[in-house]
């Protein structure tokens, strides 16, 4: 069987299943199992599906991405992420709601790989007070909403995760090269509040409505973060431990944290075992179809040949590079960005490499289209994520208006790291 006639019977299985409602781990292994009846007859290829399915659940590397989510939920449950807010939302300065909620953010994204858990954990103490105080609708959804995709680039990033281990890229460096660039995204949404408060003054209060927050539970929170983000970045980086051991022993140290200084209780932390289980019974099913996926198509040479075949265009590499990007801002308006790693990555990074891109670098970029994703309706997870906190007060249209200006920032930031790489690659060259 040719491989043009495999990939495109792929895609349109994928299509059918999903526009039928099936969920996407299903819709993945349903597409790839005619293939691989044909390649392997009905009883062995069920039970090479099974042994491939298991070995996904006892992978070694893998087991990082439990605990990673484990992590997230145990910071959402605790007061550590709140308080986080609270200490840089103290100035009574104009705007300092919204400053305060980018740099929480920021904070947050430092120990949370999760957009969504970021955006919900600032969100839900931030946008009911700065509603109270009379900020803009939009702005303040908005600034939450985008806040949340902080969570992703800077390190540890569960995108990230996902995108070292389907293109075998060292997770550590893609960890590190993140921070310049979420530093920098950070400083572009000031921007943008800053210009939105000089086109528009009447969007954000005239008062701050900052506290002053006690100095111990300012250090608890902000040494808490600093703790559990060096752990995990530091320890992988420099190779004391593995992403799995990095993850663990952050695990067993925010744990301690949040029982000793962020208010968590029992039933918070059961909560959050609850609610790892909920999430990894999804990711598990994807990382399990996504193998069956993945295999079919390195068996049938779809992301060689299809290299191959783009590659005699003899298109520029930025030009190639431009394909790929637009294509993933477009998919990722129907996808959600962990479905869009396991579904295209296998076949797309293969031309990225052979168009002579580095692999950290476009992780970084790749990571940032994910960002655009969970912000671009139809099935952007975080417009829903920040419009369900304040249901009554802020519509769907609210949210989704109010991002564009940052998704204008974020695309400033794919713009500059095109344009000058080191903006990534210069602090894992330097600590190298």
């Amino acid at each position: 069987m040719e491989w043009y006639v495999v990939g495109a019977g792929l895609l349109s299985l994928l299509v059918f299943f999903i526009l039928a409602g099936l969920p996407v781990p299903f819709a993945l292994a349903a597409a790839a199992l005619p293939f691989l009846w044909n390649i392997q007859g009905v009883p062995t290829s069920l039970v090479a599906s099974a042994l491939k399915l298991w070995g996904v659940w006892v992978d070694y590397i893998l087991l990082a991405v439990p605990l990673f989510v484990f992590l997230g939920e145990l910071i959402g449950r605790s007061s550590i992420g709140p308080n986080l807010y609270l200490v840089m939302h103290q100035q009574r300065a104009r705007g300092s709601a919204a400053y305060g909620s980018i740099g929480a953010c920021a904070g947050f994204g430092a120990v949370c790989g999760s957009s969504m858990v970021g955006a919900l954990t600032i969100g839900g103490i931030a946008l009911p007070e700065m509603l109270k105080l009379g900020y803009d609708k939009r702005l303040a959804s908005g600034v939450l909403a985008a806040g949340g995709t902080l969570s992703v680039l800077i390190p540890p990033s569960l995108i990230m995760l996902f995108y070292g281990i389907v293109t075998d890229s060292p997770i550590g460096e893609l960890f590190i090269a993140g921070i310049v660039p979420g530093l920098i995204l950070t400083a572009l949404f000031v921007l943008v509040v800053v210009v939105w408060n000089k086109m528009q003054p009447g969007a954000v209060p005239e008062s701050g409505g900052g506290r002053r927050v006690p100095l111990a539970k300012a250090a608890s929170s902000i040494g808490s973060i600093a703790a559990i983000g060096a752990v995990i970045t530091v320890s992988i980086y420099f190779g004391v431990a593995t992403p799995t051991e990095a993850a663990a022993i952050a695990v067993l140290l925010t744990t301690a944290l949040a029982f000793a200084f962020g208010g968590l209780t029992v039933r918070a932390f059961w909560s959050a075992l609850a609610a790892t289980m909920r999430t990894m019974g999804f990711l598990g099913l994807l990382l399990s179809a996504g193998v069956l996926f993945g295999f079919v198509l390195a068996y049938y040479r779809v992301p060689q040949e299809f290299t191959a075949a783009f590659l005699s265009l003899e298109l520029s590499p930025f030009a190639v590079l431009a394909f790929v990007i637009v294509f993933y801002i477009a998919l990722g308006m129907f996808l959600e960005p962990v479905s869009m790693t396991f579904i295209t990555l296998p076949t797309l990074f293969p031309l990225v490499h052979a168009a002579g891109f580095n692999p950290v670098w476009f992780g970084v970029l790749y990571t940032i289209t994910m960002e655009i994703a969970v912000l671009t309706p139809p099935v952007g997870l975080n417009l829903y994520v920040i419009q369900g906190v304040a249901r009554k007060d802020v519509s769907i249209g609210d949210v989704i208006r109010g991002c564009l200006p940052f998704i204008g920032a974020l695309t400033v930031l794919i713009f500059l790291l095109v344009a000058e790489p080191e903006i990534a690659l210069w602090l894992p060259e330097f600590l190298r």
